[in-house]
């Protein structure tokens, strides 16, 4: 790393020819105003206009990622970041450059990440569409909050900061729009020192390049992937308790609800839900222990609590006793029709019962061996 230069101002570019060079501009006064030992770094994703040679025009340097995507370019110019601090932003002009020195004031105090929020700032009329300031970007920054415990407010923000270190500690890797994302939950789950400070936005010169859905997809997937307790775990104990409370209530008669009676096919849902969800469950379980196993994740509560309280054995004995009783309920069912010399029997609610304990006895037993191997593979 050149300790020579002090910061990276990364700007991916795709058919920018409007805007690249008045922010490369802007950028170059703040140097000269702020007296900054900078570079600029263009990182072009195959642009079909003059933006390539405007970027070359003004003494900066550029380069080339053939694959399209906004992590992908990002990545590529994040290669060539010499400066212990970097800063990134979309080349559309939609930031405010002037606002540099402010993120880097942060970084030199002792923070690692510092991100803008343009809901704090001043968002300027016709910067953001009206979808996308009221539905779409507070609920993928409210899903963050929630599943990631943080307090930031603009997860898309694409005016941010970091250091050197902190760009190499995150280790990004995705290379469409969930990159945003991506930095985001990296530095938390890093735990980075994260600073929000408000910035204005501005409406862009020319098409926005975004696809509101796919986009939005990609930035939810990532999330829900990375965070099995809300994808797996969260719905999966909902719909076992459930599955459970409906099963044992109804195992006792008819439930009169609403003016009807409800029995058998009730309690045959409530045996689906009880079984799908304890399936669920255990995918969740898996999934959040592979993912610290491959250092995706850090160590969390759920996972120490199942590390000093599980163990085969115990995970053997409830899988049994769960599969006994099951068992016993069905042999108490087959001695009674043996003795009606096996003529009209009505014992199916006790069956469903039985049948549902007889699965997740077995589920347990066997899920019990593999993680086993998983935490052996952690530890």
């Amino acid at each position: 790393m050149g300790n020579d230069i002090e910061v990276s101002v990364v700007l991916p570019c795709l058919n920018e020819e409007e805007t690249l060079g008045i922010c490369i501009n802007k950028i170059k006064d703040v140097f000269v105003k702020e007296k900054i030992r900078g570079e600029i770094i263009v990182a072009d994703n195959k642009s079909m206009d003059r933006s390539v040679d405007i970027a070359l025009a003004a003494g900066t340097k550029v380069v080339i990622e053939p694959k399209r995507g906004y992590g992908a370019v990002y990545l590529r110019g994040l290669q060539e970041a010499k400066g212990r601090y970097i800063v990134i932003a979309d080349s559309d002009d939609t930031y405010n450059f002037y606002d540099i020195p402010k993120f880097l004031s942060l970084l030199r105090s002792g923070y690692d990440f510092v991100i803008g929020s343009r809901f704090k700032g001043k968002m300027k009329k016709g910067a953001m569409s009206w979808s996308h300031r009221y539905i779409g970007n507070p609920i993928l920054s409210g899903m963050c909050r929630l599943f990631f415990k943080t307090r930031l407010s603009d997860i898309h923000c694409g005016m941010r900061a970091f250091t050197q270190d902190a760009y190499h500690k995150m280790q990004l890797k995705t290379p469409g729009m969930e990159f945003a994302t991506e930095m985001i939950v990296s530095a938390l789950s890093h735990g980075l020192k994260i600073s929000e400070i408000p910035i204005d936005y501005f409406p862009r010169a020319g098409r926005s390049k975004l696809k509101p859905f796919s986009d939005a997809w990609r930035h939810i997937r990532f999330m829900l992937l990375y965070c099995p307790l809300w994808l797996y775990i969260i719905p999966g104990l909902v719909g076992f308790c459930s599955g459970v409370f409906l099963l044992l209530f109804l195992a006792r008669g008819p439930l009169l609800f609403l003016g009807r009676y409800w029995e058998l096919h009730l309690m045959v849902f409530a045996s689906t839900l009880t079984i799908l969800s304890y399936q669920l469950v255990s995918l969740g379980v898996y999934a959040h222990t592979y993912a610290i196993s491959q250092k995706l994740l850090k160590y969390d509560r759920i996972t120490l609590f199942f590390q000093r309280n599980f163990s085969l054995e115990k995970g053997l004995i409830i899988g049994g006793f769960l599969f006994l009783i099951g068992f016993v309920i069905n042999l108490f069912i087959f001695i009674e029709w043996l003795n009606s010399n096996f003529g009209a029997l009505y014992r199916i609610r006790e069956s469903i019962l039985a049948m549902t304990l007889l699965v997740i006895g077995l589920q347990t037993i066997f899920s019990s061996f593999f993680m086993s191997l998983l935490f052996l593979r952690i530890k």
